[in-house]
Parts: C-alpha cells; sequence; structure tokens
C-alpha cells in the first residue's frame, strides 16, 4: 500500500494512492487515518514529504565503504545524530544551498518510518513496530561538519531543505534488508549500492536506538548511505530511485 500527503486548497493533506487516484484521510496513516470519500487525481497534486515526525534519527558510517571514502573508520555499533525534522522537503522541492562555496553533499537513503511506540524492542521484533518506507537524502554540508568536528553533525545537516524525502511512504513491496539505492545527479549514476551492505541492519538499528530513546509513530529513521557521495551546484538534478517506493528527484539552487 502506498500513502502521500500533499497540498490541496489551503492545506496539507493525507492520502492512499490507488491506482492513478488518490483517495483522501483524515490523518496520517500511521497513526490511523481514514477514508473521508473524497479523492482527487494524482498526477494533479502537489506531493510532500510523506511523514511528519516529531526526530528524525540518522544512521552515520553505516557502510564501510562510505567510511573509508571520508577517511573515517567504520564504528564497531550504531552511530546516530538527529536531523532537524524543519530540514523536510518533498519531491520536486528545491534543496537550497546557503553556503555555495561550502562542498554540500547528496546522501541517498533508505527512510524507515515508525508505525507504533518502540521502546527496548528486541531485533527479533524490531520490523514489527515499522510502519513503512520511503526515500530520503541527507543533505550535509562537509565544511561545516569538518569545521565543528566533532560536534558538527547537527549544524551540517539540518538547515532548511537539507532533507527531500518522498515521494510516496510504502507499507509492503520493500526488503530493507536488500534493497537498491541508486542516485543520479544530473542523470549520471554517483551511487549504487544494496542495504545488504550496512554494517548494522534494521532490526539492529531499531533494536539499539529503542533501548535509547522511545520512538513513536511518525518517527523517521535514515539508515545510511553508501559509498558515492559527492558536491551539488546549483542547477543540478539529483534523482533517487529504491525499486518498490519510485524516484525521489529535488533540483538545486
Amino acid at each position: 500500500m502506498q500513502f502521500v500527503r500533499f497540498f490541496w486548497g489551503d492545506k496539507a493533506r493525507w492520502g492512499r494512492v490507488e491506482g492513478s487516484s488518490v483517495q483522501e484521510l483524515d490523518g496520517a496513516p500511521y497513526l490511523g487515518g481514514k477514508d473521508v470519500g473524497r479523492s482527487f487525481p494524482l498526477d494533479d497534486l502537489e506531493l510532500m514529504a510523506p511523514v511528519e515526525p516529531s526526530k528524525m534519527v540518522c544512521i552515520g558510517r553505516n557502510y564501510a565503504d562510505h567510511a573509508a571514502e571520508l577517511g573515517n573508520q567504520a564504528p564497531s555499533e550504531p552511530m546516530f545524530f538527529l536531523k532537524a525534522p524543519s530540514s523536510l522537503i518533498g519531491p520536486g522541492d528545491t534543496i537550497k544551498l546557503p553556503y555555495p562555496e561550502h562542498a554540500v553533499h547528496w546522501e541517498a537513503e533508505l527512510a524507515v518510518v515508525i508505525g507504533k511506540r518502540a521502546k527496548q524492542v528486541s531485533a527479533a521484533d524490531a520490523l514489527s513496530y515499522v510502519f513503512g518506507y520511503t526515500i530520503a537524502n541527507d543533505v550535509s554540508d562537509r565544511d561545516i561538519q569538518k569545521a565543528e568536528a566533532p560536534f558538527g553533525f547537527g549544524r551540517a545537516k539540518s538547515y532548511d531543505t537539507f532533507c527531500p524525502c518522498g515521494p510516496v511512504l510504502v507499507t509492503d513491496g520493500v526488503n530493507p534488508l536488500d534493497v537498491h539505492i541508486t542516485l543520479t545527479c544530473n542523470e549520471e549514476v554517483r551511487q549504487s549500492d544494496s542495504t545488504a551492505l550496512m554494517m548494522h541492519n534494521l532490526p539492529k538499528l531499531i533494536s539499539f536506538l529503542s533501548g535509547i530513546m522511545t520512538l513513536v509513530p511518525g518517527d523517521l529513521i535514515l539508515t545510511g548511505t553508501p559509498k558515492g557521495v559527492g558536491a551539488m551546484k546549483a542547477g543540478d538534478l539529483i534523482e533517487i530511485s529504491i525499486p518498490g517506493i519510485g524516484t525521489l528527484a529535488n533540483p538545486v539552487a
């Protein structure tokens, strides 16, 4: 099943995708949103990020080759940081570079939306707490990250527009343990790897995080990026594709 969040009239709305139409819901699907009896043509909608998280938890250096390409060691246990929910934008929205002279990198990631309250859950039960999956781009200002190391993750990754997300939220058809992530910049493939290469897989991540903080419905977990990150510039088009979810496309300015 696929869900979207969209802007119509004077407010953001939720909907369930059925073919070429969207059935409006009275709230977020991970909070039990129900049909309201109205539908919209999907192609007519301005899609937004398909989640409203209370927090966004991001996993760093979860692919050994990505850690190595930036000269970092792969951590022995999950390494995480928080990214401001206000950085979220939707498909088609513009990534805005606040400091054009900085090296601002793309990071293609499988993103996970929590579906029920999770506290100290086991890895064996962890996937039952997942509502669904979407795509995220953990945009990162490397100049700030390096200048403020080891504390620069929050600022470097939390500027407005630094978390494109979407285009849909799917509840099935995605195997988080082995699904391919592909990123192109101006139609040139720059990242292309499977989540099977994660050092800490999704069940372990959820179990680990829920032992530290209570995860609640709508919370977004970015699971890490594979090798191939690179700097964006104004005029670029960044597209991330994951089978079963679709393609998230965002221009850069």
